[in-house]
């Protein structure tokens, strides 16, 4: 009888009742409302965005990880399983729940006045309302301290003009956390997506992530409050703390889209016939199973690991960015490999494989680039900066 890759590295046995369950409840939800549709969403380029946030919302996964405010408040390790869970899916998904709850529900929620969260966070967690994160610009992704995005008082007001790009949820958000340029250094703004000056044009034409909003975000003299401020950010701090959330949820994500590949790959190898027999009966096929394996199996180990230090409130960016880089970059390679059991038929979206493949492109230049998080652990093991 042949093992799973849980029972092969006893990963349960790291997880307590709880987590488990969570973990069950979002995969089968995810099996039974997603699944049957996300490749025919894929390949159209559309997905019902507002129709399933409130799903999920329903679901308790939207910042699942922040207390009060109608969170669920759970471990960060419980949410990194949620996140696990969606991307094995598809990526789309995951960064779904990601740009909601890690970024925008999270900037709000640690930065954020008691208004704004009063304001925002119980429909957000329920999926009423949909947020988005605006921080990359078009010539500023991986350096956003060089952003153009420019903020000036004018009386009691703030006076926002600039051009935010790649942006998920953008254009179906109804509340933008919006980073620019002040006097002050780089300060986080609130902005009601209805307010005049704002717009998102949606960015079509992706070869990947295709089912996920992606959006520019295009600011002309918005107008806003002095109470729009996010008075507890000043400088890089705010946005990059709320990217190291992200990145956490996508240390498990990653890893999740790899073990959906890996497990539609024995699946094909066990029915396929080559010769006379099953492809999973050729060693060079097993080899590449059991390589794999190692990979997804380690992957996971170091999620749980990552997960548990930041439950104890000890982890550090240069972690999150060990975690982020080791597996994303594995997750990748295991996509392609798979596709070879494949063959001709991993070009299909009749199978997930190079749906996974193509998503994980993006993943592994969002939320810092595979250079960016090398120079990070760079830095950490030699104490000197080498981004510049």
């Amino acid at each position: 009888m042949s093992q799973s890759l849980t029972q092969l590295f006893d990963l349960d046995s790291l997880l307590t009742p709880e987590e488990i369950e969570i973990r069950s409840t979002v995969r089968k939800f995810a099996a039974e409302r997603i699944r049957p549709h996300i490749a025919e969403w894929f390949e159209e380029g559309r997905i019902p965005a507002r129709e399933l946030a409130v799903e999920l919302g329903s679901l308790g996964v939207l910042g699942m990880h922040l207390d009060g405010y109608d969170c669920a408040g759970t471990s960060a390790t419980a949410y990194g399983l949620a996140c696990l869970e969606l991307e094995a899916v598809d990526s789309g998904i995951r960064s779904l729940v990601s740009v909601q709850g890690s970024l925008a529900m999270f900037s709000i929620h640690h930065w954020g006045s008691e208004e704004q969260k009063q304001q925002w966070l119980p429909s957000m967690a329920a999926g009423r309302a949909i947020g988005c994160f605006g921080l990359t610009e078009p010539d500023h992704g991986s350096d956003p301290a060089g952003m153009r995005t420019r903020a000036v008082r004018e009386g009691d007001d703030w006076l926002l003009n600039g051009t935010k790009m790649w942006i998920t949820n953008g254009s179906i958000a109804d509340v933008a956390v919006v980073w620019a340029q002040t006097e002050e250094g780089i300060r986080g703004f609130v902005i009601p997506t209805d307010t005049p000056g704002f717009s998102a044009p949606e960015i079509g034409a992706k070869m990947s992530l295709r089912a996920s909003v992606t959006s520019e975000l295009v600011l002309e003299d918005v107008r806003l409050p002095a109470a729009a401020i996010l008075p507890h950010a000043q400088g890089l701090r705010g946005p990059l703390t709320s990217l190291g959330e992200a990145r956490f949820g996508i240390v498990f994500g990653a890893i999740g889209a790899a073990r959906d590949c890996l497990e539609t790959a024995i699946d094909y190898a066990q029915t396929r016939e080559v010769f006379g027999k099953p492809l999973a009966g050729y060693q060079l096929t097993q080899a590449k199973i059991a390589d794999m394996a190692l990979e997804v199996g380690k992957g996971h180990l170091l999620a749980y690991h990552l997960g548990r230090i930041k439950d104890r409130g000890d982890i550090t960016p240069e972690q999150v960015s060990t975690g982020k880089l080791n597996n994303v970059r594995e997750a990748i390679a295991i996509a392609r490999e798979c596709r070879t059991i494949l063959a001709a038929n991993g070009i299909t979206l009749e199978y997930p494989v190079i749906r996974h493949a193509n998503n994980l492109e993006s993943v592994l230049t969002y939320e810092g680039t595979s250079e960016v998080h090398q120079l990070t652990i760079g830095k950490a093991l030699t104490g000197s900066a080498a981004f510049r």
